[in-house]
C-alpha cells in the first residue's frame, strides 16, 4: 500500500501536480497497514481457536465395567431345582469362592449385559461369570463352578473333556421340565431361607423387596 502511494506521489510530481488524488483513494493507501498480532485475550482466543482446529480429538477411552465381581453365578432364583443346586455348592464351597445372584433381581443385568445375553438366555441355561470377558452357560458353567470347589467335588471337572454338544443335551432336558418336575414359586426362594443371602451381591435388592411384600 505504501509503496503504490508513493508511486502516485511520483507520477503527480511528474504531471506538474496536475494528478489529482480522491480523498477516499487518498485515505486506502495512507492506512496503516493492519496488526498481524493480537494482545491480550484477543491473541488467547485465536491461540485456542488454532489450536482446536489442529489439536487430534482427545481420546475416549472404554468403558469398562470394573466393579463387577467375579465367579459370579446368576441363575433362575424362583426355580426349586435351580435353588437346591445353589444351597449344595454353598454347603460345598468352604472357602466361600463363589458368589451368587437371583437372574430375577436388577442386579444381575449389567452382569447379563457385559455377556450380552438376555434374561431368556439365562432362563434355559444358568450363567457362571468367571472373569472379565470369560463367562459360561448351562453344561459347562457348571463344571467350571466345581472346579472351584474343595475335593472331591473338583475332580467332577474332568468332564469338561466330554463333548460339549452331549453335555449340554442332558442340561437342556432336564432345565426344559424342571418347573414340572421340581416346581417354582413366585418369588426368590433365597428369601425363605436369609441365612444364604450372605452369599448373594443382591442381598439389598432382595431385602428391600422382600420389606415390600410384608
Amino acid at each position: 500500500m505504501q509503496m503504490a502511494f508513493k508511486m502516485l506521489q511520483r507520477l503527480r510530481v511528474r504531471g506538474g501536480g496536475n494528478l489529482k488524488i480522491s480523498p477516499s483513494l487518498h485515505s486506502l493507501f495512507s492506512r496503516p497497514p493492519p496488526s498481524r498480532l493480537l494482545s491480550g485475550a484477543s491473541a488467547d482466543l485465536v491461540d485456542d481457536d488454532l489450536l482446536s482446529q489442529h489439536s487430534p480429538p482427545p481420546l475416549v477411552k472404554p468403558l469398562i465395567p470394573t466393579i463387577l465381581q467375579p465367579r459370579v453365578v446368576v441363575y433362575d432364583g424362583v426355580c426349586h431345582l435351580c435353588h437346591r443346586g445353589v444351597k449344595w455348592v454353598i454347603a460345598a464351597d468352604k472357602h466361600r469362592k463363589i458368589k451368587f445372584c437371583c437372574l430375577q433381581s436388577k442386579v444381575a443385568e449389567p452382569y447379563m449385559r457385559l455377556c450380552g445375553l438376555d434374561r431368556e438366555d439365562v432362563l434355559r441355561r444358568f450363567l457362571f461369570i468367571e472373569g472379565l470377558g470369560l463367562y459360561h452357560q448351562g453344561s459347562t458353567a457348571a463344571l467350571r463352578v466345581l472346579s472351584y470347589l474343595p475335593l472331591p467335588y473338583s475332580a467332577l471337572s474332568i468332564l469338561l473333556i466330554t463333548p460339549t454338544p452331549l453335555r449340554d443335551a442332558i442340561y437342556d432336558y432336564v432345565a426344559k421340565r424342571r418347573y414340572d418336575w421340581f416346581g417354582k414359586e413366585e418369588n426368590c426362594l433365597v428369601l425363605k431361607e436369609t441365612e444364604m443371602l450372605e452369599r448373594f451381591i443382591d442381598r439389598d435388592e432382595l431385602l428391600d423387596q422382600n420389606q415390600s411384600d410384608l
